[in-house]
């Protein structure tokens, strides 16, 4: 998977593109929009990571131009913000960029953030047939949940929490970050709204609820039973 980052500040793009080539991807970088026009000429990649705020020609006009672009209409791409910037959040979402991350941003994050929109992005056919994590049994194209053999039934939101934690397991996700990815952006209610998402997902889970682990001042993630 070829990744394309267009960030201005030296250390973020060495830091990011060292975290993004050691998770398995292969990724180059350009400080400024006029290296990355040129690259896109030579090759169009899987995704793109783009920083707002850059020398001369910024972020949002670039996401506009690659989106009147036939050839990288539907190029996933994931805007990065500063860290109060909402307006900047929401300029990018409406200007058609598929997710943003705030600096400064933990490189998991990054991971999971970019890994996530890589499977949205891909063909149906690719998607996982089934997810498994110890003796629970996911099937996304049902959306069906068995627990060592049993039917469990869960709510939407209680389903989606677990495929996305089972997704990435090993992979923490602050409650903010659930809120944004379950909720939706624009979300009003508190992020205590997880926790009790996470409470009742484990009770139907029963034996197998410790497969979600709390991560203490942070949020949650799953991992693998010993």
């Amino acid at each position: 998977m070829k990744i394309y980052l267009v960030e201005d500040d030296d250390n973020i793009r060495n830091l990011v593109l060292y975290t993004l080539n050691a998770g398995g991807f292969t990724a180059e970088g350009f400080e400024e929009a006029g290296a990355f026009y040129s690259a896109l000429k030579r090759e169009i990649p899987d995704l793109v990571l783009l920083d707002i705020m850059l020398p001369g020609e910024d972020g949002l006009c670039v996401l506009r131009k690659l989106r009147g672009d036939r050839h990288t209409k539907k190029l996933p791409v994931i805007m990065v913000t500063a860290k109060d910037a909402e307006h900047d959040k929401v300029l990018g979402l409406d200007g058609g960029a598929d997710d943003y991350i705030a600096k400064p941003f933990g490189m998991m994050e990054l991971l999971s953030r970019v890994k996530a929109l890589m499977r949205r992005a891909a063909p149906e056919n690719e998607h996982p047939v089934e997810l498994r994590l110890g003796n629970i049994r996911l099937l996304p194209q049902k959306r069906e949940i068995t627990v060592g053999g049993r039917a469990v039934s869960l709510t939407m939101k209680e389903y989606d929490l677990l495929r996305l934690l089972m997704e990435s397991p090993g992979i923490v996700y602050s409650r903010e970050a659930l809120m944004e990815r379950i909720w939706g952006y624009d979300y009003e209610g508190e992020t205590r709204t997880v926790d009790v998402h996470i409470r009742s997902l484990r009770q139907k889970l029963r034996d197998a609820a410790s497969v979600i682990e709390t991560v203490r001042g942070v949020g949650y993630k799953a991992v693998t039973p010993s």
